[in-house]
């Protein structure tokens, strides 16, 4: 390839955005499509692909394996949960785990999930581990979803500077058609389907060359039967894990409570804030007070219009506000973390002042008064 030449493919050959985002974005879009709960990915890395998948809400376990630790260890930490995270949970449960090991043995730890993904793996991988891939991945692991992606070689002589392989650690790049070929043959042995794309598309006129990386979207046929995958479960770990991380989560009663509780003291504060400008606009008039009835329309404009029976009116009694949990029940937020009217009661009950019969949420005017 002469210098004008490559010079001219430099341009041409710019992927935008980069290769491995359009990869990792191909994955993302596979995950909306197909909501898996359980994503493993062989071959993580620096764990870039499962900081981007730990933000789909349909997934609720991330798991990575890599034959090499120090490459995990250098980035694990941006897979931890944030102070955000604590300060508003998530209504799902996330689990993370880092796996240090081969993708040749098989582990109990990997059984179970919905999708496996294996992106710019396999071309890593010596002759005797790509043997035994398939049976670990397919046969042993059996996922609902498998996807590969690996460096499409008839890319090669448009990539300047890219001599034999892609990379030095490569042991194969694969054409086309000897991809094809491996994937109908493993798709066949272990029942399920394939379908082939990429990401990296050629420049106009170089179609033929085909993408610049090719990936492969393996779907099971058939459901398997948990008595296959117990015949088959090792008895022993082989992996070791090297981090685990568990995100604070709603479905955790210690972060709904506290979620609830902050909810409730919000939208009551807030009611009380409305009522009692109201109550001061009013003054002591009996006659004035008395044309006064508080409706949740002097709330819409923060918290949405509701219809509120009498007995859920919030009033003043001396130096006292109460605001009827019957009310603070009725706010969406607040009855879609509980769920139920008896839960709301359990959650606070010792957490929040409340009335003697423990029908309102209680405030003393005199004493906020006087912290003022």
């Amino acid at each position: 390839m002469d210098k004008n030449f490559q010079e001219e493919f430099t341009q041409i050959i710019k992927f935008k955005p980069p290769l491995y985002k359009q990869r990792h974005q191909f994955v993302k879009d596979l995950v909306e499509k197909y909501k898996p709960k359980k994503v493993a990915d062989l071959g993580c890395a620096d764990c870039s692909l499962l900081r981007m998948l730990k933000f789909c809400s349909c997934i609720e376990v991330l798991a990575g394996l890599d034959i090499c630790a120090n490459v995990m260890k250098e980035k694990m930490h941006t897979l931890s949960p944030l102070p955000v995270d604590y300060l508003q949970p998530s209504e799902r449960s996330l689990t993370v785990t880092l796996h240090h090991g081969s993708v040749a043995h098989k582990d109990p730890c990997m059984l179970g999930f919905d999708l496996v993904t294996c992106i710019e793996l396999i071309e890593h991988l010596e002759e005797s581990e790509l043997k035994k891939f398939p049976e670990v991945v397919f046969g042993f692991m059996a996922p609902s979803i498998v996807v590969i992606s690996t460096p499409n070689s008839e890319f090669n002589p448009l990539l300047p500077g890219v001599m034999l392989y892609r990379h030095p650690d490569h042991k194969f790049e694969w054409n086309q058609a000897q991809f094809q070929s491996w994937a109908l043959e493993t798709a066949r042995c272990y029942g399920y389907s394939v379908e082939f794309t990429g990401v990296g598309q050629p420049p106009t006129g170089m179609e033929k060359a085909g993408f610049c990386t090719q990936i492969g979207v393996f779907v099971r046929k058939y459901p398997q039967t948990g008595e296959s995958v117990q015949c088959e479960k090792p008895t022993e770990a082989v992996y070791k894990t090297v981090f685990k991380a568990v995100y604070p989560s709603l479905k955790d009663e210690k972060y709904l409570q506290n979620a609830v509780i902050s909810e409730v003291i919000f939208t009551a504060q807030i009611i009380k804030h409305r009522l009692m400008s109201k109550h001061e606009e009013y003054g002591d008039d009996p006659e004035r007070k008395s044309k006064f009835q508080p409706s949740m329309d002097c709330f819409s404009d923060c918290l949405g219009k509701l219809v509120v029976e009498k007995n859920m009116e919030p009033f003043v009694s001396g130096n006292e506000v109460y605001i009827p949990l019957a009310t603070i029940f009725s706010f969406p937020k607040v009855n879609r973390l509980c769920g139920t009217f008896e839960k709301l009661c359990k959650l606070i009950a010792g957490k929040v002042t409340l009335s003697s019969d423990g029908s309102a949420v209680m405030f003393n005017i005199e004493h906020e008064n006087e912290e003022n």
